[in-house]
């Protein structure tokens, strides 16, 4: 079988008008596929160039295949089953700023790039103070862009008109507005001088934006048929579902140079993207979080089979429908028509959607989409929603490490955590554990153990994961 590269097969090459950050599956298989739709669709005729936007990562891989590669979706699209094999083509190359900075900086001198694109997990968009202009590179995603603007700046002498349009992917609310406040503390950190900070504010925009589609990733169990369909030795095979939602709030203007809302997509320009946003975030991302560890620590591998599965099933709908759908505030029966739809989408027979990828910086995911809702469902029912506390004691135990079976435990997360955690679960001390966890302010913000009762709850819950197992655990909630 030939291997997939752009000697081997005939695919576009289009100009560079995007920089987007981070190469995963997710990336791939929703924004490249949307601006390759687009490509097609009308005369946008973009290229996006990659950065990886950690020291590891699949960059190599990426330029093996010259950015080419296949994308799998699979669905019920208007009552039609629809299983679609499409060759990607339009990632120009990839660029390891850790390796390649010079290369990595000199995008801000091409006239033709318009567009940042990033998804770096929630933990992607924090400001960290140790970072300096003089890094090569930056470590944190928004120092890189960081210097990446200023460059830019420089190089075009303060024009107005070679200002980028950025839009974050990061499920994080308001994850524009995060960035631009990283961004700013960069500009006062770094000195860099009012007349920078006045070219970002008004030569760039930021744009608030939500993303949707569920991508299992790297379709490993019938991998040897995907490639004999592609025809092409494919080592970055994606597949996702067919249901995509972008939400992006930016004004008509935005929309005129990203028409990907003129090309037959699911992409909205909207004045708010908040409804939408903590909808999703809730009632998708906030289930998808906790019910991965149950799931997994129960014995099972696939969102499906966590829903299908009596007991664990039983757990995701209490979460779903008797705690998160009480924190918000939309017509009842809208959020319960939405949590549905989930429901349907988590069983996708074509989909097989690993827990373990979820699991990926759980602690941060947490926060963003389970910890709002536990603090509101407090304070409205006078009482601790127990599915919701169950999840963060699974996940807890899930960083323990150790085994499952004959499958090694390897949590995935920033550095600091997973040292705190083997630290913690070094002690044997359940209510040490607890105590440490909650009060890690570098996690959450703020010292949870000042919510009334979470400490105790968790640590009985822990108890009984580590004593009876995490099947015993749900049952004891129910």
């Amino acid at each position: 079988m030939e291997k997939l590269n752009r000697n081997n097969v005939q695919a576009k090459k289009y100009p560079e008008k995007i920089i987007q950050f981070g190469e995963g599956n997710f990336l791939r298989a929703f924004v490249d596929w949307i601006v390759w739709k687009t490509d097609k669709a009308t005369d946008f005729n973009a290229g996006v160039v990659v950065v990886q936007p950690i020291d590891r990562g699949m960059v190599d891989v990426l330029n093996g295949q010259d950015g080419l590669y296949h994308l799998n979706l699979q669905g019920i699209d208007k009552g039609e089953a629809v299983d679609s094999l499409d060759m990607i083509d339009v990632i120009s190359r990839g660029i390891n700023p850790y390796r390649d900075f010079d290369d990595y900086m000199a995008l801000a001198e091409n006239p033709d790039i318009r567009f940042v694109i990033s998804n770096t997990t929630e933990a992607g968009i924090a400001f960290d103070p140790s970072c300096r202009l003089t890094d090569r590179p930056a470590s944190s995603y928004p120092g890189k862009l960081t210097q990446l603007l200023y460059r830019r700046f420089e190089y075009f002498k303060g024009d107005m008109a070679r200002g980028l349009i950025i839009f974050p992917c990061e499920l994080i609310f308001l994850n524009g507005k995060e960035l631009k406040k990283c961004v700013y503390q960069y500009i006062e950190l770094w000195n860099l001088g009012e007349d920078f900070r006045n070219w970002f504010d008004n030569a760039c925009g930021v744009y608030c934006t939500l993303v949707d589609r569920i991508v299992p990733g790297y379709p490993k169990d019938n991998i040897g048929e995907i490639l004999e369909r592609a025809g092409y030795e494919d080592k970055l095979v994606v597949k996702a579902e067919i249901f995509h939602l972008w939400v992006i709030e930016a004004p008509e203007s935005v929309a005129r140079e990203f028409p990907a809302d003129k090309a037959g997509l699911n992409v909205l320009f909207v004045p708010s993207e908040e409804p939408y946003h903590e909808r999703k975030v809730t009632l998708l991302n906030g289930p998808h979080t906790v019910l991965s560890p149950v799931g997994y620590l129960s014995g099972l591998d696939t969102v499906r089979e966590c829903v299908e599965d009596p007991l664990i099933g039983r757990f995701v709908r209490k979460v779903m429908y008797e705690e998160l759908i009480e924190t918000l505030d939309l017509p009842k029966p809208e959020l319960t028509a939405f949590a549905d739809a989930v429901l349907e989408r988590f069983v996708n027979p074509y989909v097989k959607h690993f827990v373990t990828s979820i699991m990926l910086n759980s602690f941060p995911k947490f926060r963003t989409r389970d910890l709002p809702g536990l603090k509101t469902y407090l304070a409205r029912k006078g009482r601790l929603p127990e599915g919701l506390v169950l999840g963060l004691a699974a996940i807890i135990t899930y960083y323990r490490g150790g085994k499952r079976g004959d499958t090694e435990i390897v949590p995935a997360d920033d550095a600091a955590i997973v040292s705190l955690l083997k630290d913690l679960w070094a002690k044997e001390d359940t209510a040490g554990i607890v105590r440490g966890v909650l009060g890690a302010e570098f996690i959450w913000g703020e010292d949870l153990n000042r919510i009334p009762g979470l400490a105790e709850m968790l640590a009985a819950k822990l108890d009984i994961i580590r004593t009876q197992g995490m099947r015993k655990a749900v049952e004891s909630i129910f």
